[in-house]
């Protein structure tokens, strides 16, 4: 099993996911640990002295002109987290709350937090025995950091809430006591370093732009085989168009479906059967290459967002100061996930009116109505339309950026906040939509290539490289539509071929790597 050293600088969206979905196995990393210590030394030298300190010394919000005595200061971090966990709706899966506890374990492993070193190892028991707090979705404004969902994550280890072990739901106490691990009394100072930052958004946003990565090469893959169905044009594609408008993700693109297309025999060149394609087909590169440019600048930001400080006040034990600063603010994430949203959706906004050129006679270049025989008796492919339309649909909806609102709190000491977590909810809810149509689009363009291999009309032959790897694969599981049948279930085993990445991968041996 692969072992994940938490350093606090290092942390990749591979080694995220590897522990999110593969259970990777986490440990500190030793100068890590001298780090946390030094940083603890500070807190407890402060707290002797009785400084005033912001959260730790004082209260929180509106409250940090309240100082707090020696003598309550351990009471005041148990309080922040009851009160603070107030969130609402479904409660996130496993696999996000994995990603927060390993963003808020390697945001502590900086140093800069005061937790103790017994606190950090808390979180890295809770992971490697997949201890899971039961942490509602709904709540955050993303300003303070996530409060809300991150105090749910905090109740199990103080022995309260609720936590999921072994495939079921426990009071958080005896959850902990199921998995061997003992609960901890927050110190001072513990209770804000554990909830103040960004990690419920980032990990969401961060499992979103893997899924992401995924879905914009399988937005390219259905394209080259809609590129075969409807006899596209391939001489848009030629390198020399792209280089005159040198976007990389543009650039890119075009070589991608060049590659997927190599050898196919039922693309065209300018002027064999027409002189332009529809924009669909023709801008594929400009279209798909700029959610590809969206993609590469969101990975940055996420990247350089696991290896932040984010939570308030941070300790510097090098000049022995504790500053009140803003880092958990998270309009950076904000705006990266907003943005993420908008570029995902915009591969189902064009793959929905490849499905409709498919399905509909005026525009499929001689196929039959709705992709079927005996249209009228058969309805064929007509409402798989409807139902990439309404998700496209919903997703212009969802598409609304998060952050450009703003709702003061805390009697107006945060006045603007973020919003963050919801641009990273909406983000996660739009790819999942985003799937569904590139997984119908996918089956509509294998059937118009079986009928297009069976009539007169246009051209036939040979499929490209990528493009008979991934038609061999859709056709292993789902066979040609010759009459009405229920088409639920193959569309949801087309997506399963999505989702597992098994598409991918026989597209990805048989011509190499899809890379951007």
């Amino acid at each position: 099993m692969q072992t994940v050293v938490i350093t606090g600088e290092t942390l990749t969206l591979d080694e995220l996911v590897a522990v999110c979905r593969f259970d990777a196995f986490v440990e500190l990393d030793k100068e890590a640990v001298e780090r946390i210590r030094a940083s603890r030394k500070i807190i407890d030298d402060f707290v002797e002295r009785e400084e005033v300190v912001y959260g730790v010394t004082t209260g929180f919000g509106k409250f940090s002109d309240v100082v707090i005595s020696k003598e309550d200061c351990v009471q005041l971090q148990k309080n922040v987290i009851m009160t603070h966990a107030v969130g609402a709706g479904e409660a996130f899966p496993a696999e996000v709350v994995r990603g927060i506890i390993l963003l808020r374990l390697n945001n502590l492993a900086k140093g800069f937090s005061g937790a103790r070193l017994e606190t950090v190892e808390t979180l890295v028991a809770m992971l490697n025995k997949h201890l899971h707090p039961v942490i509602p979705q709904k709540g955050s404004l993303g300003a303070s950091g996530d409060l809300a969902p991150l105090s749910h994550m905090v109740l199990p280890m103080m022995g309260m809430g609720l936590a999921e072990y072994e495939g079921h739901i426990y009071p958080g106490r005896e959850a902990m006591e199921k998995a061997g691990i003992p609960v901890i009394n927050l110190h001072e100072k513990e209770g804000i370093a554990l909830i103040n930052g960004t990690q419920v958004m980032t990990a969401v946003g961060a499992l979103t732009v893997y899924d992401a990565i995924r879905l914009i090469k399988y937005g390219d893959i259905a394209a080259a085989l809609s590129f075969e169905a409807l006899n596209g044009i391939t001489t848009a594609l030629k390198p020399q168009v792209h280089l005159t408008r040198p976007h990389k993700g543009q650039i890119d693109t075009a070589r991608i479906l060049n590659e997927l297309l190599e050898g196919s025999q039922m693309t065209t060149e300018q002027g064999e059967l027409r002189v332009q394609d529809p924009y669909t087909l023709r801008c594929l590169p400009q279209i798909h290459g700029a959610s590809k440019n969206a993609l590469n600048y969101i990975i940055d930001q996420i990247e350089v967002e696991m290896n932040s400080v984010t939570d308030n006040p941070i300790i510097f034990p090098e000049t022995q100061e504790v500053i009140s600063g803003g880092n958990f603010h998270g309009q950076p994430m904000a705006l990266t996930f907003d943005f993420l949203g908008i570029a995902v959706a915009e591969l189902a906004d064009v793959a929905e009116r490849r499905i409709e050129r498919l399905v509909n006679p005026a525009l499929n270049y001689g196929l039959p109505a709705f992709l079927v025989e005996g249209g009228g008796l058969n309805s064929g492919y007509m409402i798989v339309q409807y139902c990439a339309a309404a998700l496209v649909s919903e997703n212009k909806i969802l598409a609304h950026p998060a952050c450009v609102d703003s709702i003061p709190s805390s009697a107006n000491q945060e006045d603007h906040v973020s919003m963050g977590t919801i641009s990273a909810r909406t983000a996660r809810d739009i790819a999942e939509n985003v799937r569904r149509v590139l997984a119908i689009e996918i089956l509509c363009a294998c059937q118009a290539i079986d009928l297009r291999s069976q009539s007169d009309a246009g051209k036939k032959g040979a499929l490209g490289k990528g493009t008979k790897a991934a038609y061999d694969m859709v056709r292993s599981r789902i066979p040609f539509y010759d009459k009405d049948r229920e088409l639920y279930p193959e569309i949801n085993t087309c997506e399963e071929l999505l989702a597992d990445d098994s598409l991918l991968q026989a597209v990805e041996n048989a011509c190499g790597p899809i890379v951007f």
